[in-house]
């Protein structure tokens, strides 16, 4: 049932995110560095507010009022996209936006963690993150749709992305019944040092990891703007992150299976591995072929590393400090995507596109060097005391 209502909000989302950068450079005249800044700060501001909704949760022993905050706010901010008329409030729908995934992001993985036996919790992420991507491929179907139907109009198919996104909200306040909290448990600050202390080495390792990968895996958004580059029809640009996501989608259920049977850090290195491929191929394609075939290797590669890092977090963290965990995971990566982005839209638009895919693939090699410098240990479980 989560997964179903990431897939609405999905929809919703990727509707209007493969476009943005379109509407952006073409209908509003933004640069590219500023598309790269404005992602930069849309993701990382939804990644440090993880932070504190996770503490949250666990503090309340609660998870789902606090997604459904998330959510709503994601629900809320779609209209202003189809009324923008100026740069600025298109950032500020993105930020209320990202504020809202934010919110949401860190309790809803701790209730997928929260439900799940430890030696599924692979198979999990990966089933929730494979409906999720299910919503990512078909946001932009439904976006290249209304596009050709209605010639180019950027605003008409913001407006429909509101449906989904609404659905998405009622479905969580309808179909989602989380575990009963203890109602002897004391009520304890989980960001206070005693706390914090109780998360372990191989938690903090994975923190770094994550951190190195994100730096590696730059905004989305370039991919888009590397297909509009080499000539593909404005209307059908989407399609491209339609292919990365079904790829994405079709892979993240099988390989998060598979992490429930192998080494972590052996499978993480696999798709350090194929992000590499990934990058050189979209830096050196020079036709249709090489950038479907780049694309595709990004969708791999996620499907093969979101979810496991996701339950990397699950495994090295306390149960009742797991929210906090996922908030400060997500708290580094989400500052080392806003560099990522950034950097990203500086070589684009001072060496060339093809140098922000080599320098996403020479960062990927430096994460590959850190991941071999120590392997991945997960500590016994704590047992959950508020769960069922």
């Amino acid at each position: 049932m989560l997964g179903f209502v990431s897939m609405l909000m999905d929809i919703s989302s990727e509707m209007i995110h493969s476009l943005l950068p379109l509407f952006l450079v073409t209908a509003l005249g933004s640069s590219v560095f500023a598309v790269g800044l404005l992602e930069g700060l849309a993701e990382s501001t939804a990644l440090v507010v993880k932070v504190f909704s996770g503490a949250l949760s666990d503090y309340l022993g609660r998870r789902k009022g606090i997604a459904v905050v998330g959510y709503g706010l994601g629900a809320v901010s779609k209209p202003l996209f189809a009324v923008a008329a100026s740069f600025g409030l298109v950032v500020t729908a993105r930020l209320l936006d990202r504020v809202g995934k934010g919110i949401r992001g860190a309790p809803r993985d701790a209730l997928v963690a929260d439900l799940t036996p430890k030696a599924m919790r692979g198979a999990a992420f990966g089933l929730r993150q494979s409906l999720d991507t299910v919503g990512a491929f078909l946001g932009p179907l439904v976006a290249v749709g209304l596009m050709l139907l209605w010639s180019n109009d950027f605003r008409a198919v913001f407006w429909v992305a509101t449906v989904p996104a609404l659905a998405a909200v009622a479905l969580l306040c309808l179909g989602i019944r989380e575990p009963k909290s203890d109602p002897s448990r004391v009520l304890k600050n989980p960001i206070q040092r005693d706390s914090l202390r109780r998360l372990s080495s191989g938690y903090w390792w994975v923190v770094a990891l994550g951190a190195a990968i994100t730096l590696a895996r730059f905004s989305e958004a370039f991919l888009v703007l590397r297909s509009q580059q080499m000539g593909i029809p404005t209307a059908l640009v989407p399609l491209v992150m339609v292919l990365m996501s079904l790829v994405y989608s079709a892979t993240a259920y099988p390989f998060g299976k598979l992490s429930d049977s192998m080494s972590h850090s052996h499978l993480l290195g696999w798709g350090l591995c194929v992000l590499v491929a990934a990058d050189l191929m979209l830096a050196r394609a020079t036709g249709l072929v090489g950038l479907l075939v780049g694309i595709s290797l990004w969708g791999v590669h996620m499907g093969m590393t979101h979810g496991l890092l996701a339950t990397m977090v699950a495994d090295t963290a306390p149960d009742d400090l797991r929210g906090t965990a996922y908030g400060f995971f997500n708290l580094v990566s989400g500052l080392a995507m806003l560099f990522a982005s950034v950097l990203a839209g500086l070589l684009w638009e001072t060496v060339g596109s093809a140098a922000t895919f080599y320098a996403g693939a020479a960062l990927c090699t430096a994460a590959l060097v850190l991941l071999g410098a120590r392997r991945f240990r997960a500590p016994a479980p704590v047992a959950v005391p508020w769960s069922d």
